[in-house]
């Protein structure tokens, strides 16, 4: 695969009026062509952080594929908006610049102050940045395969990587075991792949996987695994 920091990058308008970025050379998107923001919300926060809300306020979380910033920006509207405390862990091996995202309308659309935005992408790499007094990011510059995990840390894991076919390095077994261990007991990782070599990869480490209904107008399915008591 190409190094995404030397792709063009096309800025383009998915049907619920967001933005996302699509890569030519990799025939490849950065969310669904059917929502940017629906697909976010509907997998990632609704899915994903709110369930593991529904057993604590207290949220430790860890995104695999910081890209455009959506889902932290989903993520510290959904805090605010649920009185959660998110500590969030965001790991991105080719960052976007500031340039190519700041056309990106999400503050505009989500109703978030664009400086937040600003402060995701503009802020430096491997430290902590506090964002609401409920709201804290830690984004990591680098490959999650040199990710040194510590076990039983997070409540959710945001898998939102490139699709198997098109970065197939990042839906390996090694990878997967890493993250169910990361996870607490009954933790949840959610994605929006649900195909059948994926999910009985997650199965074969120990996860119980779900098929979801996935977001209006966008994938018919979304997968969500939990981890065994």
């Amino acid at each position: 695969m190409l190094a995404r920091r030397l792709m063009k990058k096309k800025i383009v308008t998915t049907t619920d009026g967001s933005h996302s970025i699509f890569l030519p050379e990799m025939e490849e998107h950065y969310h669904s062509t059917h929502g940017a923001i629906a697909e976010s919300e509907h997998i990632f926060i609704k899915s994903g952080l709110l369930k593991a809300a529904e057993k604590t306020t207290k949220l430790k979380v860890f995104e695999v594929g910081l890209g455009t910033g959506l889902n932290v920006l989903s993520s510290l509207k959904a805090s605010a908006a649920n009185n959660l405390q998110v500590d969030m862990h965001s790991i991105e091996a080719f960052p976007l610049s500031w340039s190519e995202v700041s056309q990106l309308n999400y503050p505009r659309l989500l109703g978030i102050d664009s400086d937040f935005f600003k402060k995701i992408h503009q802020s430096d790499w491997n430290v902590f940045l506090q964002l609401s007094d409920q709201f804290s990011l830690y984004k990591e510059e680098g490959a999650i395969q040199n990710y040194q995990f510590k076990e039983n840390t997070f409540e959710v894991i945001y898998f939102d990587a490139f699709a198997p076919e098109k970065q197939e390095n990042m839906w390996t077994e090694e990878i997967f075991s890493k993250l169910y261990h990361s996870l607490k007991p009954t933790g949840i990782l959610v994605s929006y792949c649900v195909k059948g070599e994926v999910r009985r990869r997650l199965q074969k480490i120990g996860f119980e996987v779900e098929k979801l209904p996935g977001p209006v107008g966008g994938k018919r399915e979304i997968l969500r695994a939990t981890k065994k008591v």
